[in-house]
């Protein structure tokens, strides 16, 4: 057992209070049962609106003039701001507010250690990173330095950011480890994964943006509060992709008393996105001017405006209703009407020299490639199989990839969509040093230099004469009995970085019970050379459905007189299932020039829920200034505008 009654005052719902391990399940709920935990309830504050009240109870810090804002980004002249706004044809302003939203991964966090006394361990762990492990595992079993401790990761189910390091039942398990000298299996139940591991950032967001009647965003003010509960929480600057001439900014932290945040699939983006782009939809219709274009005049980028163009023509832009609301109703009871909307995303997405990778030739016949990546199940193991096989003219099935193991060749840990361009350029360096030996090896027998073969179709050939070849068990036979091995590294100028991505969505709304439905959702998106387009499709509709979750279902329900979330479980914490699932249409972008490999995960569900919302408002008419879009906002908006 493990008591944590001497630590500081908890702050939050899930802090730990105590841990224990025992023979099964069992007698490890009987244990935690029998201990009993006396309590002082001290004032909270869990909510932004508590947060920022004058009498707030602190989450940090005491004394006078303590508040819970944590001062970030200021930028630009509020004053000029302001001028220029009272010069512009079309001023709007609102207030946007954003609940947190959970991984909701479906392998919970969780580690085994096995431990057993003496001077190695190892760690089975569901992360996004190999090798944040053995450091932080040896430390907290008292062992010296991480070569003593191996983790493994050959498959984890699902991270979105939530998973980097050892984390809180990690750090749990390797203390019990210790104490039991024995192996420990720590996994978090679905209502512990709500309340202690994370989750993306809450925002507030009071915008006021100005344009003239040509089109142009000429000024834009915001003040932007990031809610990550004792954490700093993460939001990007607003206008966010989009160009102004004058630009006042605000970024501060509000702090509750709820778990930290932590980085979610483009963090700081899809709330930055949610804001911006109703303000882009706001304005647009106030000048007249198509929403679509509108974008195009606001951003130079000539990628937005070749996938805008893509989107709008895949969703059919032109048969939207011109005026919110405009449409015509149909359906049974003549109560659905119809609408579309788009947003727009960007990310980085770039790679770097961490990646170290091994390829390994047997005189059998076997191919093997080996790294300590993991695989979140973004396809890392899958593109290795084939870098690799496409080098040795083989199949994929014929390359054994082991990865996800702290012993095998360095690897960064999966974030921010830099996995592949850190790990593809060093399988490509490695897998093409190996080929080099091979035809070293092959050449003599085919009485050639080395740079006149080619490898293609299970065989290797003279290049000026193909029918002078020989199988490939019978090239691997050349390599004597040791056979052959090559390492590869990251090499500039084989990944870079930079992305784009819009989507598109059609909404259906139910005038009668405010009821919304995605019919159709279009996502277009560049990742300059598409490794596996079958995987690069995947990803996008996920981020997709994971837009749709955000925008129409997903909402922390927390008690603000006790603190308490509310819904913590999966029956109650909705997420989309097969009957919300829309068309989808996902389109890589293939008129990106870049011949290189580019990381692309984050965006595709950043822009989904600001698409949705302003669907939502071409639909019916009503704005949606918060998250998620329930029933009762849609009737209360519609009960505003005929009161209007």
């Amino acid at each position: 057992m493990i008591s944590y009654a001497d630590k500081k005052t908890l702050k939050y719902e899930g802090d730990p209070v105590a841990a224990v391990a025992a023979t099964t399940p069992e007698i490890a709920e009987d244990a935690i049962r029998a201990i009993k935990v006396a309590y002082k309830k001290l004032p909270h504050a869990v909510t932004g609106a508590q947060a920022l009240q004058p009498d707030a109870p602190l989450v940090y810090g005491k004394g006078e003039g303590q508040t819970n804002l944590r001062p970030g980004e200021k930028r630009g002249d509020k004053a000029e701001v302001d001028a220029a706004l009272a010069k512009c044809d079309a001023v709007v302003e609102r207030e946007f507010s954003i609940y947190r939203q959970h991984h909701a991964c479906l392998e919970t966090h969780g580690v085994v250690v096995d431990y057993r006394g003496g001077d190695k361990a190892t760690v089975y762990a569901s992360t996004q990173g190999t090798f944040t492990i053995p450091g932080e595992a040896a430390q907290a079993l008292g062992l010296k330095g991480g070569a003593s401790v191996t983790s493994v990761v050959e498959y984890m189910g699902g991270g979105f950011g939530s998973k980097f390091g050892l984390d809180l039942p990690g750090q749990v398990a390797c203390e019990l480890s210790r104490k039991a000298k024995a192996p420990v299996k720590l996994m978090l139940t679905r209502i512990d994964e709500f309340l202690m591991s994370g989750n993306r950032s809450g925002a507030i967001q009071k915008v006021k943006a100005g344009a003239t009647k040509d089109g142009k965003l000429v000024a834009l003010s915001a003040q932007q509060y990031k809610l990550g509960g004792l954490g700093e929480g993460s939001q990007s600057g607003l206008p966010y992709i989009y160009k102004a001439d004058n630009v006042y900014r605000e970024v501060a932290s509000l702090h509750t008393h709820q778990d930290g945040s932590r980085a979610m699939r483009g963090p700081g983006h899809p709330q930055a996105s949610f804001a911006m782009e109703a303000i882009m939809d706001d304005l647009a219709y106030a000048i007249g001017m198509d929403a679509v274009e509108f974008r195009k005049k606001n951003t130079p980028d000539p990628f937005y405006h070749r996938q805008l163009d893509a989107g709008a023509q895949a969703i059919g832009w032109q048969n939207r209703p011109k005026t919110p609301g405009g449409g015509v109703a149909h359906g049974p009871y003549k109560s659905l009407k119809k609408g579309m909307g788009c947003g727009c995303a960007t990310w980085g997405g770039g790679g770097g020299p961490q990646c170290k990778v091994d390829v390994f030739v047997q005189p059998d016949g076997g191919l093997a490639v080996q790294s300590g990546t993991q695989d979140l199940g973004t396809g890392s193991r899958t593109l290795t199989a084939g870098i690799v096989a496409e080098e040795f003219g083989v199949p994929v099935r014929m390359v054994e990839t082991r990865i996800g193991r702290s012993t095998y060749g360095q690897a960064n840990a999966s974030g921010g969509s830099t996995t592949t361009p850190s790990l593809a350029p060093a399988v490509k360096d490695a897998a093409y040093n190996a080929r080099v030996q091979l035809f070293a090896k092959v050449a003599p027998a085919l009485g050639v230099k080395p740079e006149d073969l080619t490898a293609k179709d299970g065989k290797i050939f003279v290049t000026s004469a193909p029918a002078k070849s020989l199988t490939w068990k019978q090239a691997c036979a050349t390599l004597g009995t040791q056979g052959i091995s090559a390492r590869g590294e990251w090499k500039p100028g084989l990944s870079g970085g930079g992305v784009h991505g819009v989507n598109f969505a059609e909404v259906e709304v139910d005038v009668d019970t405010g009821q919304v439905r995605v019919t159709k959702m279009v996502g277009v998106q560049d990742c300059g050379l598409a490794l596996n387009r079958r995987g690069v499709v995947s990803q996008m509709n996920g981020g997709m459905i994971q837009a749709l979750g955000y925008a129409l279902l997903e909402n922390e329900v927390v008690d603000a007189q006790t603190g308490n979330m509310l819904n913590v479980t999966m029956d109650e914490y909705k997420l989309p299932g097969c009957f919300e699932m829309p068309e989808m249409i996902a389109l890589i972008d293939d008129g990106d020039p870049r011949n290189v490999v580019i990381g692309m995960a984050e965006p595709g569900s950043i822009p989904g829920a600001s698409a949705i919302a302003n669907a939502v408002y071409n639909a019916c008419g009503v704005k949606i200034s918060s998250l998620p879009i329930t029933p009762d906002k849609i009737l209360d908006g519609l009960a505003r505008l005929k009161q209007a």
